[in-house]
C-alpha cells in the first residue's frame, strides 16, 4: 500500500468519523437523556482527531517536512487543531453544544480539502525554494495554532449571540471568576408574551404570566450559567490565540526579510493578518480595560471570525501577493 492510498483511507476515515460525530452531536440536542448518543459523538470525535494526527504524521515522514506547506496540508492541520481544542473544552464544560458547534466546521474543512482542492496539491511534493527554511515550521505552525484557537473562541462568541438572542443578558463577575453559578439573582431579562420579566423577581411575586417563579429562576439560571461558560471559553481561547497570532506575524516578518529583503510588503496576507490582529487586540482591550462582557465583545469576536477566514483563505482565492502559492479558484 503506497502513501497516497494510506492518505485516502485516512481522509475518508476522518471525514466519516466527524460526520458521525456531527450527526450524533445534533441528535444529542434532541434526545437529551440518551447517554449512548453522547458516547458515539465523543468516540467519533476522538477517532477523527487521532486519524488526522496520524495522517499529518504520515505525510511528514513521507515528504520529510512538516505538513503545512500548502493549503491542503494547512487545512488538515487546522481541522486537527479545532477538533483537539473541542475535546479539551468538552472535558472542562459538560455541555452537548461544544461538539454541535465545532464539529460541523471541522467536517466542512476536511470535505473542502479532500473533495474540492485539486489532486496535485494533495500529493506530497518537494518544497519550493521560498519554503526551504527553518522558519516554515516556526511561522506557519504558529499561525495555524493561532487560527485554530481564535476560531474556537469566535465560534463560542457566535453561539453566545445566538443563545442570548431576544434576551438582555448581564453577566456578573469577570471572565476568570464567575460568580453567577446557582445564583438566583443573576441578571437576565426574557420576554414572555410581550412582557419583560427579570430573573431577579421580587419576593412577593409568585407567578408571571402563569409561569411559576421557581421554574423561571431554575430555567434562567441554567441558561445564564451556560452563557457565562461560553463567554468565558471565548475570552480564554481568544486570549490564548492572540499571542500566537502576534508571534506568527513577527516570525513571518523576520522570515520575509531573509527571503525577500523586506520585513513588511503590505502583501494581502500581511494586510489581513494585521487587520485580524487589530480586531482581536480591540476585543482584548474592551475585555480587560473596559470590563466588557457578553454581547458587545461577542460582536467584535464575530468580526474577528470573518477576518481570520479572509486572511487564511481569501488571499488564495485572490491569487495575488507573495503568499498566493496555494490553490487559487
Amino acid at each position: 500500500m503506497n502513501s497516497l492510498s494510506i492518505q485516502n483511507i485516512a481522509e475518508n476515515m476522518a471525514f466519516l468519523s466527524f460526520m458521525i460525530g456531527m450527526v450524533f452531536a445534533w441528535a444529542s440536542l434532541i434526545f437529551v437523556d440518551n447517554k449512548f448518543v453522547l458516547k458515539i459523538d465523543y468516540s467519533a470525535n476522538i477517532i477523527g482527531c487521532i486519524t488526522l494526527a496520524g495522517l499529518l504524521a504520515e505525510r511528514w515522514i513521507t515528504a520529510h517536512y512538516f505538513p503545512i506547506s500548502n493549503l491542503y496540508e494547512s487545512m488538515l492541520f487546522l481541522a486537527w487543531g479545532l477538533s483537539f481544542g473541542s475535546l479539551i473544552i468538552r472535558n472542562q464544560v459538560k455541555t452537548r453544544l461544544v461538539s454541535a458547534i465545532v464539529t460541523p466546521i471541522v467536517t466542512s474543512i476536511i470535505a473542502f480539502a479532500s473533495l474540492i482542492l485539486p489532486e496535485e496539491m494533495q500529493q506530497p511534493i518537494p518544497l519550493i525554494p521560498a519554503l526551504k527554511s527553518n522558519w516554515l515550521l516556526m511561522h506557519v505552525s504558529v499561525m495555524m495554532v493561532s487560527y485554530a484557537t481564535l476560531l474556537i473562541g469566535c465560534l463560542f462568541a457566535i453561539a453566545f449571540l445566538i443563545l442570548s438572542q431576544g434576551k438582555e443578558v448581564v453577566l456578573k463577575g469577570n471572565s476568570l471568576n464567575n460568580v453567577n453559578k446557582n445564583n438566583p439573582q443573576a441578571s437576565i431579562v426574557m420576554n414572555f408574551e410581550g412582557q419583560s420579566a427579570s430573573i431577579a423577581i421580587p419576593e412577593e411575586v409568585d407567578t408571571i404570566q402563569g409561569i411559576k417563579k421557581t421554574d423561571l429562576v431554575e430555567v434562567d439560571n441554567k441558561l445564564i450559567n451556560l452563557l457565562e461558560s461560553f463567554d468565558n471559553i471565548s475570552y480564554r481561547f481568544i486570549g490564548l490565540g492572540f499571542p500566537f497570532l502576534t508571534l506568527g506575524i513577527i516570525s513571518g516578518a523576520v522570515w520575509a526579510n531573509q527571503a525577500w529583503g523586506s520585513y513588511w510588503s503590505w502583501d494581502p496576507k500581511e494586510t489581513w493578518a494585521l487587520i485580524a490582529w487589530l480586531v482581536f487586540a480591540t476585543y482584548l482591550h474592551t475585555r480587560i480595560s473596559k470590563s466588557w462582557q457578553g454581547r458587545k465583545p461577542a460582536y467584535i469576536a464575530t468580526l474577528g471570525f470573518v477576518t481570520v477566514w479572509i486572511c487564511y483563505l481569501g488571499v488564495n482565492f485572490l491569487g495575488k501577493g507573495l503568499h498566493s502559492y496555494g490553490w487559487v479558484l
